[in-house]
């Protein structure tokens, strides 16, 4: 594999790969993350713990880190931008450190979509805050943003990333396979409940 296409998924893979919610929590005093809620390591679950703060900064680090492939990638390696976009949030999803059970992958795709292209990082913003606001389920509104993306990008004229982003929403959507089952028996939590 060349060095151009192997750096950037392994950059990418790496970066993802760091749990901030676990981290944030860890040292917080909050315990251990895995152990609370749904035991995902994602935003949702850090704001069970009733710290807001620390659920607003592991959503914003999640993204950031995203964004931050991202933007190596077309600083170092231009070009391979959809690898790395890739790389980020399997790292995110299954992280090695955790014995591959990672997050969702909604934040840190939104900081990819931000990467990739502002007005589809938009997109997928308007899509997930404005499901979240109307429905109160985080879970619909990161996979209406998921699948939004790579609708975004084929509107807006991104093409070269339609299919990363497409492969990346149907990974969120089949992460999100048991909190559709809930959603269809009317058990999911909304935001702000404790699970």
């Amino acid at each position: 594999m060349p060095v151009d296409t192997l750096l950037p998924l392994v950059v990418g893979y790496l970066l993802g790969s760091v749990p901030f919610g676990l981290i944030l929590t860890r040292m917080t005093g909050a315990g251990d993350l895995r152990a609370i809620g749904s035991g995902n390591i994602g935003a949702t679950n850090v704001l069970r713990t009733g710290k807001k703060g620390l659920a607003a900064a592991t959503l914003l680090l999640d993204m950031g880190k995203g964004l931050a492939a991202v933007l190596i990638a077309r600083h170092v390696w231009p070009g391979s931008e959809p690898l790395s976009a890739l790389a980020v949030v399997l790292g995110h999803c299954f992280p090695i450190w955790l014995k591959f059970r990672g997050g969702k992958g909604v934040a840190t795709l939104m900081g990819v979509s931000l990467g990739l292209a502002w007005p589809i990082g938009l997109a997928y913003a308007v899509t997930w805050l404005g499901v979240l606001g109307i429905s109160r389920y985080s879970s619909l509104g990161g996979m209406s943003a998921a699948v939004a993306a790579p609708l975004a990008a084929a509107l807006l004229g991104f093409a070269a990333f339609v299919p990363v982003l497409a492969l990346l929403a149907l990974l969120v959507v089949f992460l999100h396979r048991e909190n559709i089952a809930r959603l269809r028996a009317g058990t999911e939590p909304k935001v702000g409940k404790k699970a």
